[in-house]
């Protein structure tokens, strides 16, 4: 799975907002914590909207805020919104693959792929992240990677 810096900055600015939901936060705010090209979040905020994740407030106190509660929107939401599915092969349906010889195997490990992505993605909501308190199976695994991560001379 590629992570795209749209992506990337659209889940940056949606913890932002689960971190003010008294008030809406304006573009220029958000980007500047979270050190994100301005003119490039519009975009990324304009795409949140059209799904539905965000609304923007118009006035001198407007801006944008989220637009569910944190605890309802999962990363996973954010990222399809951006980019599509979480896992795809050459666009095409996962339930219907089918490979032939030695690659026979390969759309069962496409579909763990999938359901392993879903696992961490739909079980993270916006709230974790402003709570800074991540399900325990994300840590799990992060743990694991931080086992595994190797360091060469």
């Amino acid at each position: 799975m590629r992570i795209s810096a749209r992506t990337d900055y659209a889940l940056r600015a949606m913890a932002e907002l689960a971190c003010s939901p008294d008030r809406p936060l304006k573009a220029e705010e958000i980007a500047g914590r979270q050190d994100i090209p301005v003119r490039f979040l519009f975009v990324v905020l304009s795409e949140l909207r059209q799904a539905r994740l965000v609304r923007s407030v118009r006035g001198p106190e407007g801006g944008y805020s989220l637009a569910a509660p944190a605890a309802d929107i999962t990363l996973a939401d954010v990222i399809r919104a951006m980019d599509g599915p979480l896992v795809s092969v050459r666009d095409l349906k996962l339930t219907g693959l089918e490979y032939q010889g030695a690659a026979a195997p390969m759309p069962d490990v496409w579909r763990a792929v999938r359901a392993s992505l879903r696992h961490v993605l739909e079980g993270t909501t916006l709230a974790d992240l402003a709570a800074g308190t991540l399900p325990e199976l994300v840590r799990e695994r992060a743990s694991e990677y931080n086992d595994d991560v190797r360091t060469y001379p």
